[in-house]
Order: structure tokens, then sequence, then C-alpha cells
């Protein structure tokens, strides 16, 4: 299969742009499977693209601030997440051991 060209794609606007196209074609349900390999085949390639692109950007030690700032409140943002969950997935280990003493109890009950 050839490299889907990428050639009209010039500013990372144009690229998301299009990403998001692809991203509705696929959800439609009547695209075909060779139809929506082909989208996907696409999609890799603009966002290799965008991602050549934002490797060759210079930015202004402003906007270096402000991606550093970002990416630490989303990196704080996932701990946070992560962090929540485990709490929820301890708190429905310790309910485990109570749901299977009952469980035993109520069989106990049953066979007496």
């Amino acid at each position: 299969m050839a490299k889907p060209n990428t050639a009209a794609y010039k500013t990372f606007d144009d690229i998301t742009g299009r990403l998001d196209e692809i991203v509705q074609q696929v959800r439609d349900k009547d695209v075909s499977l060779e139809h929506s390999l082909d989208l996907f085949d696409e999609a890799i390639a603009l966002g290799s693209k965008a991602v050549d692109m934002v490797d060759t950007t210079d930015f202004t030690p402003e906007e270096e601030a402000k991606l550093q700032e970002g990416a630490q409140e989303a990196s704080a943002e996932k701990s946070e997440d992560a962090s929540a969950e485990a709490s929820q997935g301890a708190e429905g280990a310790s309910d485990a051991p109570e749901a299977a003493d009952e469980a035993k109890g109520e069989s106990e009950g049953e066979q007496a």
C-alpha cells in the first residue's frame, strides 16, 4: 500500500482538522473495513507529520514555560487519578473479605 500523501496539510491546525474528519468517518457504521484501514494509515502519516512539526518548532521562552506548566499540570492530574483509582481499589478489596464471610455464613445457615 502506498504511503498517504500529506503534502496538502501545511499547518498543525490543518492536520488536526483532518484527523477530526477521519475520526468522524471511522465512527460511521457504513464505512467499509478496507476504507477504515486506509483512513487509519492516513491518520498515522498525519500524526507522524504533526510530531515532526512539533519537534522542529522553535518556541519562545514564554511558550516553553507554558508548555512545561501544562505538562506538569497534566502529570499532576494523572497522579491524582491514579491515587483515586488505587484508593477505590483498596476499598473494594477491603469489602471483599466481608462479602466472602457473609456468603459463607449464608451457605452454612442453608446447610444446617
